[in-house]
């Protein structure tokens, strides 16, 4: 190993003959190190976001354990730290509020401690993001070891129950079809261990990210949380960063264009998250780069589906995993995919796959030849509407056009004082539209993009409608939903001079959302009343500096300066 690459962070601090030095050592030694621990060369830094209020990261501590034995074998010093944990369940007003915040967390601890590298281990949705943007920005060598999925239960007469199939159960909940006790029964169904979502919502989509750019091992993405496929991964990536800090390998040199090319593409392929277009161009942004709406549209257009795996397909995750997970989605991309972009471990993708023998086939995935769809779900789209853009994941029976009237909602509690109301003006073909939710509104943009179905429509059997929101939808959802409406209605976007009554147009064909409105009219109509700024602490830093989701929702301080082509 070069002495380049031990001192290219801060561990070398441990090493001299500094009263630095010598306290910290004192202070091991103190701690139960030995002599020749406190002397290991380099020091990694595992960032640990273990925590009883994030139930996807509560088996991490175990993996954190291997991370170390790994660093261990390699030579070097593991020491372990908190970051903060956000929990998608439980973080209010929502978990992307905290994202950014998080993010500054880990650059801050790892560029004010002492370490050569890092091991971020994350889960639960905007972790995995946060760390890596964060790790961008701290600029230290850095890999990722994720959670992985919770196991798989059973709910009444569903032997395959994961969390997707919870969404239609709390429906028939809130229209009194499920008594007290099935809902009691289900409670206990739901989570029967550690892990995040056990199918292809957002922390599985990220993990794959992770995976794609590099900083996770090939094919770490979907073994189980508590397998001894995921201990065993940790402890090789304990190996792993060491040789990483070796090679003096930044994480800004494993995002690149071709890199987040290849990420996108393979989460198109797997049908992966919505959530996933506003992350990946936060991560780009850290790395001094811009995808750009076009360019992202392009990409879903040219990738097919692949993976037929939940909350769309048919399969679990574990089925993927068999089928040869995420090296092998590479794979049968062929030559859609860069295989000189860097893989996690010193190698290109294009040594690791042909370095890796294909494996049986599995239904779970199949190939670019016989798809499960030509194109990717999502559709990336702007409009008198949108004119920065949003995204639409498109149901598989869902028409590409549709025009109709609109049902504006103002805020969570408007909606919810009026979406069941039996003299609600609404039909099956109605346009439902939720606003006040982006990320200066919310704020944080929570996951309610998802509107529920009017109890009156629900008991008639409807089960999908048209939804747009300036608002998310959990990973885990599906249905005609346009969410990420740029720019939000609080900051003064078109989606704020929109009335009930009014007929929009969705053209996912031609990627476009429009009011039909004449725009001198529409131009003349004041526009709903913004939030109030908040008067302290992160939430006034997050209400002057949050961008809007086309430019990935960071800070805007936050962002690297540009370093290469801009998409539009």
């Amino acid at each position: 190993m070069s002495q380049e690459g031990i001192n290219r962070g801060g561990g070398a601090l441990f090493r001299g003959d500094t009263q630095d030095g010598l306290l910290h050592r004192a202070f091991l030694r103190g701690a139960g190190f030995s002599a020749e621990d406190v002397r290991r060369s380099p020091v990694i830094g595992i960032a640990n976001t273990a925590s009883e209020l994030n139930p996807c990261n509560a088996g991490l501590d175990e993996l954190a354990a291997e991370v170390k034995a790994g660093v261990r074998a390699a030579g070097g010093q593991p020491l372990e730290f908190p970051t903060i944990s956000i929990s998608e369940p439980f973080s209010r007003p929502s978990s992307m509020y905290l994202r950014n915040l998080m993010s500054m967390d880990v650059e801050e601890m790892v560029r004010a401690s002492p370490l050569d590298g890092v091991v971020l281990l994350g889960g639960c949705d905007k972790t995995i993001p946060a760390q890596i943007m964060g790790a961008l920005s701290a600029g230290v060598p850095a890999m990722v070891v994720a959670a992985g999925p919770r196991p798989v239960s059973c709910f009444g007469a569903n032997r395959e129950f994961t969390v997707d199939d919870v969404w239609p159960l709390c429906e028939q909940r809130r229209v009194g079809e499920l008594d007290d006790g099935a809902w009691m029964a289900l409670e206990g169904s739901v989570n029967v261990g550690v892990g995040t979502c056990n199918v292809m919502g957002t922390a599985t989509t990220m993990a794959a990210v992770a995976e794609v750019l590099g900083f996770a091992l090939p094919g770490s993405t979907l073994p189980a949380a508590a397998s001894a496929s995921r201990r065993a991964l940790a402890r090789l990536t304990g190996e792993a960063i060491v040789a990483a800090v070796g090679r003096g390998q930044l994480p800004t040199e494993l995002v690149t264009l071709e890199s987040l090319e290849n990420a996108f593409r393979a989460i198109t392929a797997m049908g992966g998250s919505t959530n996933a277009v506003i992350h990946l161009e936060a991560i780009a942004g850290r790395a001094g780069l811009r995808i750009g709406l076009e360019r992202l549209d392009e990409w879903s257009r040219t990738t097919p589906v692949l993976a037929d795996v939940r909350p769309g397909g048919r399969y679990l995750l574990e089925h993927l995993d068999q089928a040869g997970g995420v090296p092998e989605v590479l794979r049968r991309l062929g030559d859609r995919i860069h295989g000189e972009a860097p893989a996690a471990g010193g190698r290109t993708w294009g040594e690791v796959l042909d370095a890796t023998p294909p494996p049986e086939g599995h239904p779970a995935l199949r190939t670019a030849q016989d798809p499960v769809a030509p194109r990717g779900a999502l559709r990336l789209m702007r409009g008198t509407l949108a004119p920065d853009g949003c995204v639409m994941k498109l149901a598989a029976d869902a028409p590409a056009r549709h025009r109709a009237r609109v049902v504006v909602f103002d805020g969570l509690q408007d909606l919810h004082a009026r979406i069941d109301d039996s003299e609600l003006d609404v039909e099956a073909s109605t346009i439902l539209v939720l606003r006040g939710l982006g990320m200066v509104g919310a704020p944080g943009m929570p996951e309610v993009g998802h509107l529920p179905i009017p109890a009156k429509l629900h008991r008639q059997g409807v089960r999908d409608m048209v939804r747009i929101s300036d608002a998310r939808m959990s990973g885990t959802s599906t249905g005609s939903v346009v969410l990420h409406v740029s720019p939000e209605s609080a900051v003064g976007g078109p989606l704020a001079r929109l009335r009930t009554g009014d007929e929009v147009v969705i053209d996912a064909g031609t990627g476009e959302l429009n009011h039909c409105v004449p725009e001198k009219e529409f131009a003349a109509r004041a526009p709903v009343a913004p939030p109030p700024v908040p008067a302290r602490g992160f939430a006034r830093l997050q209400a002057q500096h949050a961008l809007q989701p086309h430019e990935g929702c960071d800070l805007d301080f936050l962002v690297a300066p540009s370093v290469g082509s801009e998409g539009s």
